[in-house]
């Protein structure tokens, strides 16, 4: 089993409070995030759990090329210390390439390491070594089993505190599958695990040249992944979800977020994981 690792100044792991990532996919403006970033906090802070506020400066494997990316890192990470600034939030951010490792690092509390590049060894290694916490999502081509040789990658670099993230895995024909055993086999490879609830249901490329997905089952699948045993949940959180340039078809209103939550945090005290 693994020991708990800190994110952000909390302690995630075995009977540590559930850590919340949550946010729009992608930074529409300042105001738009600061928005967001407050009103998550008043409901995580309402529910006593850790919260990191997620937020993309540049959504960078979008399936079309006209597809809405954001404001790109020198101006994202403008917003997102804005928001860390004003809103006293922990930050967590992906990036893409090596050359964005240490601006980021600059802002970000949490880096994220994308599903696409999660076994991309320089990228690990690199972000592993800013110190911040790490993030790393399992790519949806990637077995349970398999994703500890990549957080290997990042505690062989002098960084324990990483965490991976379980996002679903795909077999092609625009649909993701997540495999509720998955958890316990990285929790037997002694690894931290999170659970990715709204990129989950994703239906990848479903749509006209954009992918598209099934809110619906978000708070069932979070549910089941409470039951099998999670030390962290993502989210991604809009207040008009039809209305999002990113993700929206997945993206939970902020009442289906705390219903989630709360639904999530009940699970845990039953079976004695939140304390």
């Amino acid at each position: 089993m693994a020991s708990p690792i800190t994110l952000a100044g909390h302690s995630v792991g075995p009977n540590q409070p559930l850590f919340v990532i949550a946010g729009p996919d992608v930074i529409e403006s300042a105001d738009h995030a600061i928005r967001h970033a407050r009103r998550l906090k008043e409901l995580t802070q309402k529910h006593g759990v850790p919260f990191a506020f997620k937020c993309s400066f540049d959504k960078a494997n979008r399936t079309s090329i006209t597809s809405f990316r954001g404001p790109g890192l020198v101006e994202g990470l403008k917003v997102l210390a804005q928001v860390k600034r004003e809103v006293q939030v922990p930050i967590l951010t992906d990036l893409h390439d090596l050359s964005q490792v240490s601006a980021v690092a600059e802002v970000a509390d949490i880096i994220q390491v994308p599903a696409f590049l999660c076994r991309q060894t320089d990228l690990v290694v690199a972000v592993a070594k800013t110190g911040r916490g790490v993030n790393i999502k399992k790519g949806q081509f990637v077995a349970p089993k398999d994703i500890a040789h990549q957080a290997r990658k990042a505690f062989d670099s002098g960084n324990p505190n990483v965490l991976v993230t379980e996002r679903g895995a795909t077999f092609g024909y625009n649909n993701l599958v997540v495999d509720m055993r998955g958890f316990s086999v990285m929790r037997e490879a002694g690894l931290t695990t999170c659970f990715d609830a709204t990129h989950s249901v994703q239906l990848p490329s479903a749509g006209n040249g954009e992918t598209t997905g099934e809110r619906k089952f978000v708070g069932l699948l979070a549910r089941a992944a409470a039951a099998a045993g999670i030390d962290a949940l993502f989210t991604e959180v809009h207040e008009n979800p039809d209305a999002a340039p990113c993700d929206g078809p997945c993206s939970l209103t902020f009442e289906l977020f705390e219903e989630t939550l709360r639904d999530v945090l009940a699970i845990r005290r039953a079976l004695r994981h939140q304390p």
